[in-house]
């Protein structure tokens, strides 16, 4: 019988960059000294309006004319948890010309670098590893799966609880899920003061976003057998 600890695989930087940018509902671009704030990213995610391509060659005298340009997006928890800001993600670039935040257009980017910062600290993602990753299968359904797990499953998430090890100590007021990816499930132990994180692995990463359902509900089944042996062994 399978149980989990907090240490557990997780996305590299690369992946979770990538699926920020392709979740993406809504993002401030930083040009010319304006802030552009863009809404309703029409399920394109930010790259569907801005497309990233290497840098010039030629050395630094190919920047003249270039314009700067930082695209800004924050990753925030879709679950009523404390601290919902989960990572924030900054592009940046150089653009052909001024941008133009009416454009209907895709803009073309030249990349310069692309920083993923979380509670884990910073860290910085070339546009060959950014290329190389895939989207999350999970990261443009992520939200809805968990307010719905939350919402009409609310009973598994105490349950999954059980799978953790080290059993978690007392004072945990509450219990939520905070992330969901291709390799496991995120709890929050919100305590008095201050909150811990927990991973779940699934069995095997997903492949397709119609495989998260039956990962939780495997993990749910562990749990349950779990509370069944000690029930017998009492």
């Amino acid at each position: 019988m399978r149980l989990f600890s907090a240490r557990a695989s997780t996305p590299s930087a690369a992946e979770r960059v990538r699926s920020i940018l392709a979740a993406a509902h809504s993002m401030t671009v930083v040009s010319d000294g304006l802030h552009s704030e863009l809404r309703r990213l029409d399920g394109a995610g930010a790259m569907g309006h801005f497309h990233l391509h290497a840098p010039c060659q030629g050395g630094r005298g190919q920047e003249a004319g270039r314009v700067p340009v930082r695209l800004e997006l924050t990753d925030i928890a879709p679950t009523s948890v404390r601290d919902r800001l989960r990572a924030r993600v900054t592009v940046a670039g150089l653009l052909a010309a001024p941008y133009d935040p009416e454009s209907t257009k895709g803009t073309c980017m030249e990349f310069g670098q692309a920083v993923l910062e979380d509670a884990e600290g910073r860290a910085y993602v070339t546009l060959e590893a950014l290329e190389a990753a895939e989207p999350d299968p999970v990261a443009t359904s992520e939200a809805g799966m968990l307010t719905h797990l939350v919402d009409h499953h609310a009973e598994l998430v105490p349950l999954l609880l059980r799978l953790v090890r080290p059993l978690p100590g007392g004072g945990v007021l509450r219990v939520l899920p905070v992330r969901m990816d291709r390799y496991g499930l995120t709890l929050r132990l919100e305590y008095a003061h201050g909150h811990h994180d927990v991973r779940l692995p699934f069995s095997t990463p997903l492949t397709h976003v119609d495989q998260a359902g039956p990962r939780i509900h495997a993990l749910a089944a562990t749990a349950r057998r779990l509370s069944h042996t000690r029930h017998l062994l009492t």
